[in-house]
């Protein structure tokens, strides 16, 4: 063992807390939030009907079932708040907040009238208030508590090259910060004294131990992607033996970004820990295959219900085919037909060559802008999954062309063709379309992480974010 491993203090890891567990903590809180709620809700309406106390009769006569759920749905419709970047943002939590309270009024107004006002009005609107006003103080609360000191992680980084620059890149736009980087670690003697991205470069390994016992560092992240040196190897792991994690730089930069950074993996990642990690049992493709069947139902449900409407607008505007087809590739590469309700010009590609879909896109028609703002447009496309070619949830339907060019300069592009395209997906509800190869990495990082870490919650997550966006008329 390296005779340094002495110097430093074994450190204690209670306050550590991970990106999953802060998920937990928000989501156990925002329950506790909305179930008081409901009781000041309960309160008001007894009020309302000279109810001045909790009473049984009350409770088991004038109070229906579904109004217990309330606090599930308050959850549902703060699906957005449970990304624990956004979580640490209070202008982002305000925003939520008050959009999750907007989205639930509407949705009571829309069932008010379809049930012809039967629903109490004192109860909702008391249990919105309440649920708004509570979980904003937990919320801020939490950002309090959670962006002090005593819960930071301290992070020294080994290796100032393209791997923790691209890291220190990544933090920095990050606010507020996850953890606070002290700083890296590098045995180029000509970038001692240097600054990588504003972040100082303090010595070579054989110091690591002595800096990480000055700064109080609690991780290590190794950001050296070629060979290591054995005494760099050694060093880290007496590092890790006193306390301090490690943890190589792709798995921080998920746990910071949500995303797999592909322009920094080694060439075996692919098989040692994508191909490994991305197994899924039987149960969730089972699990899976139904929540499709059941979704594709209410998808084409809806599909059918529109049709009329949006036929005509679309016939009105530019004229005919409503709905076209196009080749995508699959699950494998297997190509199929594509369905969807047509946005583009005719002659969106009359040279025959095809083209990335730009930001505000002239060939857009203008029906057809408001169908995408929607999400309308994707609706045909759940007969594609009824038909077993695409699921509810996985990377976006690719065009054979593009998959060709973008295999030749985006490193792990092929990977994405391991699960069936998706009619949404994490990539669409986290990142804009694409227009450049670089934007379409970005795509691909997100692609990448949900197919390494996908399961049923994990989808359904995703199909609530989706909803989300189709309210917030946020597709594009």
């Amino acid at each position: 063992m390296n005779s340094n491993s002495s110097k430093i203090t074994p450190r204690s890891t209670r306050w550590r807390v991970r990106p999953s567990e802060k998920r937990l903590i928000l989501i156990i809180g925002d329950m506790a939030m909305a179930a008081i709620a409901l009781f000041v809700a309960l309160y008001v309406w007894g009020q309302r009907d000279l109810w001045f106390k909790f009473s049984l009769g009350f409770l088991q006569e004038r109070v229906e079932f579904w109004f217990y759920l309330l606090p599930l749905g308050w959850l549902v419709l703060l699906v957005e708040l449970y990304d624990v970047h956004r979580a640490h943002n209070w202008r982002k939590i305000v925003r939520g907040i008050a959009f999750a309270a907007l989205i639930g009024l509407v949705i009571y107004a829309f069932v008010y009238v379809l049930v012809k006002g039967s629903l109490n009005r004192i109860g909702i609107g008391a249990f919105l208030v309440a649920a708004s006003v509570l979980t904003l103080l937990w919320r801020l609360a939490y950002i309090r508590i959670f962006t002090a000191p005593a819960f930071m992680r301290r992070v020294l980084v080994v290796g100032a090259g393209k791997a923790g620059q691209r890291l220190a890149e990544a933090y920095k736009n990050l606010r507020p910060p996850p953890f606070f980087l002290v700083g890296f670690i590098d045995d180029d003697p000509r970038k001692l004294g240097e600054q990588v991205e504003g972040y100082p470069v303090l010595s070579q390994s054989d110091l690591l131990l002595e800096i990480a016992e000055k700064e109080r560092v609690t991780d290590i992240v190794v950001a050296i992607t070629g060979e290591m040196q054995g005494s760099t190897f050694q060093t880290i792991l007496d590092a890790q033996e006193s306390g301090i994690e490690v943890t190589p730089m792709p798995t921080l930069y998920e746990e910071m970004m949500g995303r797999v950074p592909v322009h920094h993996l080694e060439s075996d990642w692919l098989i040692r820990s994508f191909v490994d990690e991305a197994r899924v049992g039987g149960f969730y493709e089972a699990g899976k295959r139904l929540l499709d069947i059941l979704g594709g139902l209410a998808g084409m449900g809806i599909c059918v219900l529109l049709y009329p409407l949006v036929a005509i607008l679309i016939l009105l505007d530019s004229g005919s085919p409503v709905i076209y087809k196009q080749i995508r590739s699959g699950k494998g590469g297997k190509p199929y037909d594509i369905y969807k309700f047509r946005t583009m010009r005719q002659d969106a590609e009359k040279d025959g060559k095809v083209q990335l879909t730009q930001e505000k896109d002239r060939r857009i028609t203008s029906v057809g802008n408001l169908l995408r703002k929607a999400h309308i447009d994707e609706l045909p496309q759940f007969l594609n999954v009824l038909r077993g070619e695409m699921s509810l949830v996985g990377p976006r339907a690719e065009r054979p062309e593009w998959i060709t060019e973008f295999q030749k300069q985006i490193p792990f592009y092929r990977a994405r063709s391991l699960v069936k395209p998706g009619v949404t997906g994490l990539a669409q509800v986290s990142y804009s379309y694409y227009a450049t190869v670089e934007e379409m990495a970005t795509k691909l990082e997100y692609d990448l992480y949900y197919i390494k870490h996908r399961n049923l919650l994990m989808d359904i997550f995703i199909l609530l974010r989706t909803v989300g966006q189709v309210f917030g008329f946020r597709g594009r």
